[in-house]
């Protein structure tokens, strides 16, 4: 059975100048590394190969560099080269190329100090330091695709698998942890190279030293906290995913001040905190356009308080959403409080087209339906949707 990753949904917007030139300094090193013994005829490696090599009963300080850019065969470079290739790119483009020289190295240094903390028996090549390319990249795009070519008896083909899962359970968890079959491999280099480039990255991600995107493993993480602050506001006395327990209404004539030391009931702060969660939630979701996720939480958010308004291009996505979703009430609801909050919206005649056709064909409301049509009628200028307007027209004028 054969597994390899083949391309990513990324694309580097910059060229990876450095990237490449890592690339160009292993390849060079490589050859530099044999000659042609006169005796056998054989390529065999030069003297000075065994002083770069790291030594861990010895190790020398420029070891912890070199090793990394020594390599035993052509097979043993074209794997990690490729590799190289494949996930280095995006991180370069991310990092710079300053940054991503040093986490190249430093990833290389981590690699070595793993393997000579259990290992006696002397390493070479740039797989620990390419394990803390590939966990940089794991942090950086987890939500990417990699496009996986496999090979299984007759069934040959490529499958779209999300960043986060194929690192994180192939290349880590069953290369490095379940299957280690193959002899003479550092596997204890790789795990501690993946180490430090997953923590590097998060470490910069959470003390803002690199800008987060929103995709990343660091935005995932806050984002799963935050649902889980609200999931346990939630619990406390109010379920919008079952609606068992609606929320209180509060009459504020009957609210009275309370007496000097008497305790405040806490019901407005927890209203207010869960719509604050509520709210970042949606916005979270939004931005990975998530559009499912974040109508259920917009619907959550107008259950607890009917006069929340989100930004425009959020509850248009979200009516949209609904609507094709077959939610028509809850879309229609969500259209009349974009109109009613954003009627200066440059294609506010579309809204009304939309909100009139809800509420002809699947509401049964003919006098909303006219309204809302009939305001669009005069402003639509796209033949299709002018004509789907005077269509439906005609036909509730018989209604």
């Amino acid at each position: 059975m054969i597994i390899l990753p083949i391309r990513t949904s990324v694309r580097p917007r910059q060229t990876p100048y450095t990237n490449y030139a890592l690339i160009a300094a292993n390849v060079a090193v490589f050859i530099s590394q044999f000659h042609l013994d006169p005796q056998t005829h054989h390529l065999a490696s030069r003297a000075w190969v065994e002083h770069l090599m790291l030594t861990p009963i010895q190790p020398h300080l420029w070891q912890f560099i070199s090793y990394a850019f020594l390599h035993s065969s052509i097979m043993h470079i074209v794997g990690n080269m490729f590799f190289l290739y494949l996930f280095g790119g995006n991180v370069n483009d991310k990092l710079g190329h300053i940054g991503y020289l040093c986490l190249y190295l430093a990833g290389a240094v981590f690699s070595a100090v793993g393997h000579t903390l259990v290992s006696v028996g002397p390493v070479l090549g740039a797989s620990g330091a390419i394990a803390a390319v590939i966990g940089a990249y794991l942090v950086l795009f987890p939500q990417s695709l990699i496009a996986v070519f496999y090979w299984f008896f007759y069934f040959i083909n490529t499958i779209d698998i999300p960043a986060l899962y194929f690192i994180g359970f192939k290349l880590i968890f069953w290369d490095n942890v379940l299957e280690r079959g193959i002899p003479n491999v550092a596997y204890e280099a790789h795990l501690a190279g993946y180490a430090f480039g997953i923590a590097a990255m998060l470490i910069m991600l959470a003390t803002g030293l690199l800008a987060g995107t929103g995709f990343d493993l660091w935005s995932m993480v806050k984002q799963w906290n935050r649902r889980r602050r609200y999931r346990d506001v939630a619990a406390d006395g109010f379920d919008p995913f079952t609606g068992r327990t609606p929320a209180k209404q509060i009459n504020v004539k009957n609210v009275t001040e309370p007496a000097r030391g008497e305790p405040v009931e806490p019901i407005n702060k927890q209203k207010m905190q869960k719509i604050e969660l509520l709210r970042s939630d949606i916005a979270g979701q939004m931005s990975q356009r998530n559009l499912s996720a974040a109508a259920e939480s917009y619907l959550q958010l107008i259950e607890l308080d009917s006069e929340q308004i989100l930004p425009p291009r959020y509850l248009l996505d979200i009516a949209n959403q609904l609507t094709s979703a077959s939610r028509h009430a809850d879309a229609a609801k969500a259209y009349e409080q974009f109109l009613a909050h954003y009627d200066n919206y440059e294609y506010i005649e579309q809204v009304q087209l939309m909100l009139g056709l809800l509420y002809s064909r699947y509401l049964g409301q003919p006098s909303r339906a006219k309204k809302h049509l009939s305001a669009a009628v005069s402003k639509l200028s796209d033949p299709g949707q002018l004509k789907m307007c005077r269509d439906e027209l005609e036909k509730l004028q018989n209604i």
